[in-house]
């Protein structure tokens, strides 16, 4: 057994205050977020979706976050995938993100529902040619017997549809999540980080609270 307990890191790089903080919770991630993009390297819109399967347990999975906004973050997959039947059944999910170089992660407890046809389209066909295809040849979560049985698949879908429109299979969309709590952390000294936590009211205004580390 391989012992981790050494394993440890000063945080020290930035506080989080309530003098210094927006009223609103999407206004401070969205502030988070683009000082990510400019410190970060990687795909900051990488976040982990955990959502409760049909099984009963929980599921994490990192997925990307292609949109947000006021009404909440939108990311998108296979509608019949294990994830998307999950989240069908048991619209309560929770998102996070983490970005190490700003010693920050992000909470989101929020509701899921599909995005419309209009919104799921107008992504669908951004998409390069490839990852639409894609879309259109995995049956996402289901067994296959190789990798082989995949790319013969995607051969046989590119000769069927070559020089004709992608139209975006309608097992494939996006959800937002529609967030009720949002938890900021910023890593500090001596593991006394700093923990805010928005919940929206009734009224939709946000409820903001400090939390012990």
């Amino acid at each position: 057994m391989k012992d981790l307990s050494d394993y440890r890191k000063s945080y020290d790089k930035s506080e989080l205050l309530e003098n210094t903080i927006p009223d609103d919770a999407i206004q401070l991630f969205h502030n988070w977020f683009y000082e990510a993009e400019e410190q970060e390297n990687g795909e900051v819109n990488a976040m982990t979706v955990s959502s409760i399967g049909l099984d009963g347990f929980p599921k994490s999975r990192v997925v990307l976050l292609k949109k947000f906004n006021e009404e909440g973050f939108i990311f998108y997959t296979n509608y019949n995938s294990e994830k998307g039947k999950a989240i069908l059944q048991h619209p309560n999910v929770c998102i996070s993100f983490f970005w190490p170089i700003l010693e920050r992660q992000v909470i989101i407890k929020g509701i899921a529902e599909k995005t419309s046809g209009t919104i799921s389209d107008n992504y669908f066909d951004s998409r390069p040619e490839g990852s639409k295809l894609g879309a259109i040849v995995s049956n996402q979560s289901e067994v296959i017997p190789s990798r082989a049985f995949l790319d013969e698949k995607l051969k046989n879908l590119e000769k069927e549809v070559s020089g004709s429109e992608i139209k975006r299979p309608e097992n494939w969309g996006g959800f937002l999540v529609k967030p009720v709590e949002v938890e900021f952390w910023q890593g500090r000294a001596n593991r006394l980080h700093d923990r805010i936590r928005y919940k929206l009211e009734e009224d939709f205004s946000w409820k903001i609270d400090r939390l012990s580390p």
